[in-house]
C-alpha cells in the first residue's frame, strides 16, 4: 500500500466497520477480510486510491453481514456510574445518528471517526472538496440539531 500506514488504516477501518455492525468480533472478522482482498487484488495501486479502494471493500463487506441472518446477543449487565453514563451519552448519539440518513453517519464516520482527509473523501463520493465540505457541515449541523431535541447538551 505504496506510503499509507498500514496500522492506522486497519484501526481506521475497524472503527468504520464497527459503526456499521455493531459488533466488535464481527468488525474484527469485516477488517481482516478487508485487507486480506485488498492486498490479494488491489497491491499495485497508487497512495491516492487505495482509501478508495479500502473503504470500498470494507462497506461491501459490511453490507453482506447485513444480509446475513441475525442471531440474538445476551447483554452483560453494567453497575458502575461511569458505565452508565457512557451508555447514556452513547445512547444519546446514537439516537441523533439514526436519525441522519446512511450516507451522512458515513460521512461523518469517516471524516471525524476515521480522520479522513475532505481530499480523500472527494475520492472516495466522486465529489469536489467544496461538496464534500458542504455535505460534512450540513449533516454535522442535523447531527446538533437531532442532539438539541434528544435534549443532550454534552
Amino acid at each position: 500500500m505504496a506510503s499509507l500506514d498500514i496500522e492506522e488504516q486497519y484501526d481506521r477501518i475497524y472503527r468504520y466497520c464497527y459503526f456499521k455492525l455493531h459488533s466488535k468480533e464481527l468488525a474484527e472478522d469485516v477488517t481482516q477480510e478487508t485487507f486480506l482482498r485488498y492486498f490479494e487484488h488491489y497491491n499495485c495501486i497508487t497512495t491516492a486510491t487505495a482509501l478508495k479502494y479500502l473503504y470500498t471493500i470494507a462497506r461491501n463487506l459490511c453490507v453482506d453481514e447485513y444480509r446475513k441472518p441475525k442471531m440474538e446477543s445476551i447483554d452483560e449487565s453494567i453497575s458502575d456510574d461511569t458505565m452508565e453514563e457512557k451508555m447514556i451519552i452513547n445512547l444519546a448519539v446514537r439516537t441523533a445518528l439514526s436519525k441522519l440518513s446512511a450516507d451522512e453517519q458515513e460521512l461523518l464516520l469517516l471524516r471525524y471517526v476515521n480522520e479522513v482527509p475532505v481530499a480523500a473523501l472527494g475520492k472516495i463520493y466522486g465529489l469536489s472538496r467544496f461538496a464534500i465540505y458542504r455535505k460534512i457541515t450540513s449533516a454535522s449541523n442535523r447531527l446538533r440539531e437531532e442532539l438539541r431535541k434528544e435534549d443532550y447538551h454534552g
